[in-house]
């Protein structure tokens, strides 16, 4: 599965990253007051929440072995 890693202790909680996500692969957690990656398997790896980031505190990382088998 694809990884979304957030540095929680490095995010502002400016939401930056789940504005940028235009598949909502990124939520935001009201409780928690954080971003979390409720839908990691459907990240269509554009980078835009890294990108948005202004603390970088994102990284997505493909599966690319799952990328692979499912084009066929």
């Amino acid at each position: 599965m694809n990884a979304i890693r957030i540095d929680l202790d490095g995010c502002d909680g400016c939401r930056a990253c789940v504005k940028a996500c235009f598949v909502n692969v990124l939520r935001w957690d009201k409780d928690a007051k954080r971003p979390v990656a409720a839908y990691a398997e459907d990240c269509v790896h554009c980078n835009l929440c890294e990108l948005s980031c202004p603390r970088g505190c994102i990284a997505v990382t493909p599966d690319f072995e799952r990328l692979r088998w499912s084009a066929w």
